[in-house]
């Protein structure tokens, strides 16, 4: 019998809108942000609450990120989470969130912990931001929270120039399952910090590039588009079906390939 993940019963009935964290408004997360808007809108047509999503991204546009990533010539020096969750809710009617800064944030002066959504997405290249991110995660996923602020799942994109991956997984050490006399049900996938030994790999310099031209040489023009497509299409069936048969997909443009990763 086939592996199955049946997605977590809050997120297909919830009570307010499911709240999202996209951390990373460039490449990918320009793209899976736009994704997100128009899944939200299909979701509140057929009767669920929709999402809410919050935006995390310190940086300002350059005039590299234009072409490449979802930014105009006015949108110059703008931080990029303010100006896409800006655009978005000038187009859809949203009042999602934009936080020009990192997260996890850190403790205010108050001693305020950081917030969190039902699903954590990562558009980021840095290893440090995602060993970060799963320590803090670990730290609170035991934590009696509101419906709206429990963390559920991890989706994670990352990518070479002509190459990448998705991979969602389970911040909860187990989503309850229901019997199936057709399927394995699986209560528990891992997150990219489980599957990858990021100790072993070397961060490398990924500071931003100058041009356009330049930019490409590191990321191909639609990598970051196929994959935000692909990651929101499993997303998207997770809440359309309520269930799984992936967790992930590997894509390589080199070879018009992508290979999903079963439960």
């Amino acid at each position: 019998m086939k592996k199955i993940h049946f997605t977590d019963r809050y997120l297909l009935n919830p009570r307010h809108p499911v709240t999202v964290f996209v951390i990373g408004a460039g490449g990918t997360g320009s793209q899976v942000i736009t994704n997100l808007a128009r899944m939200s809108m299909a979701l509140e047509a057929l009767g669920h609450p929709g999402l809410h999503v919050t935006v995390f991204d310190p940086d300002t546009v350059s005039q590299a990120n234009i072409g490449r990533q979802l930014f105009s010539e006015t949108e110059l020096g703008l931080n990029k989470a303010v100006s896409l969750v800006t655009r978005i809710n000038r187009f859809f009617g949203y009042a999602w969130k934009a936080e020009p800064k990192s997260f996890p944030v850190r403790k205010t002066a108050d001693n305020d912990t950081p917030g969190t959504a039902n699903i954590i997405i990562t558009c980021t290249d840095s290893i440090r931001s995602r060993l970060s991110l799963w320590k803090f995660l670990k730290s609170i996923r035991k934590v009696n929270l509101n419906d709206y602020l429990d963390p559920i799942y991890w989706m994670d994109f990352g990518n070479t120039q002509t190459k990448g991956q998705i991979i969602i997984g389970t911040i909860r050490e187990k989503i309850p399952q229901p019997s199936s006399q057709e399927y394995i049900p699986i209560p528990r996938m891992n997150v990219i910090t489980e599957e990858v030994n990021y100790a072993k790999i070397k961060e490398e310099d990924s500071g931003p590039s100058c041009s356009l031209a330049e930019a490409l040489e590191k990321q191909d023009l639609f990598i970051n588009s196929v994959l935000a497509h692909i990651g929101c299409d499993l997303l998207w069936k997770m809440f359309r079906e309520g269930k799984t048969l992936h967790r992930g997909a590997y894509v390589n443009l080199d070879t018009l390939k992508v290979t999903p990763i079963p439960v």
